[in-house]
């Protein structure tokens, strides 16, 4: 019995070549695109249950295809990235990208990353999240650190909601401007900075050496996958 179908979309050959061995032998059902059109039609004919898509394709971009395919497909979306493309990823991310692998791709954190994102498509959220000894009642909406209540402000709670119903993904900054204080404060960055540095006074054991509340830099913030 074959494992989840992945679609893989590159146009270097040798990238596609590897990539496809390398799934197979992890026991994925593996399906592939070297150009944007490809891609979608691809992803329609079969619809995978995870994407890894490069960047940059001879007929478009990867931020494209992830918005298209963000349109009627919630299959989690790995960007593959080359040092230097910042923008481009944060683009891929706020255009509904999952996560992002840097080139030259490293077999092994690929692979992890693809576990991470298909434990994430469960189709409902638990209402008690764990990570570590911080734990997130969703229905009670109550934090504690290691058994102690620990007491945030609505908004707060609300930006660790985001990150927990979304563990282990990068959101960016606008992403989590928009879905926690509303679309017309996409630019507030420093808003954001001021209550993740509040976040982290009350749930980090050291705040200094972040161990939930992860920075990705110039890009945005996760919370940690155990």
């Amino acid at each position: 019995m074959s494992g989840p179908r992945v679609l893989v979309v590159d146009d270097e050959q040798q990238i596609l070549r590897a990539l496809k061995t390398s799934l197979r032998g992890a026991g994925y059902d593996v399906e592939t695109a070297e150009t944007a059109e490809g891609a979608l039609a691809a992803a329609a004919l079969r619809p995978p249950e995870a994407v890894i898509l490069d960047l940059v394709l001879p007929d478009g971009t990867g931020i494209e295809v992830a918005r298209e395919l963000r349109k009627w497909s919630a299959a989690p979306v790995i960007v593959l990235s080359a040092v230097g493309e910042e923008r481009e990823k944060v683009a891929a991310l706020d255009a509904g990208a999952d996560d992002y692998v840097t080139k030259p791709v490293g077999i092994d954190e690929l692979l992890a990353r693809l576990r991470a994102v298909l434990r994430r498509t469960a189709p409902e959220a638990e209402p008690v999240i764990r990570v570590g000894d911080l734990e997130i009642d969703l229905a009670k909406r109550t934090v504690s650190v290691n058994g102690s209540r620990v007491h945030l402000t609505p908004h707060q709670f609300e930006l660790l909601r985001v990150l927990a119903l979304n563990k282990g993904k990068l959101l960016t900054h606008r992403v989590l401007l928009r879905e926690v204080w509303g679309p017309g404060y996409g630019t507030e960055s420093n808003l954001l900075h001021v209550n993740v540095s509040q976040l982290r006074r009350k749930i980090e054991p050291d705040r200094t050496h972040p161990r939930y509340l992860l920075t990705e830099a110039g890009a945005g913030y996760r919370l940690a996958d155990d």
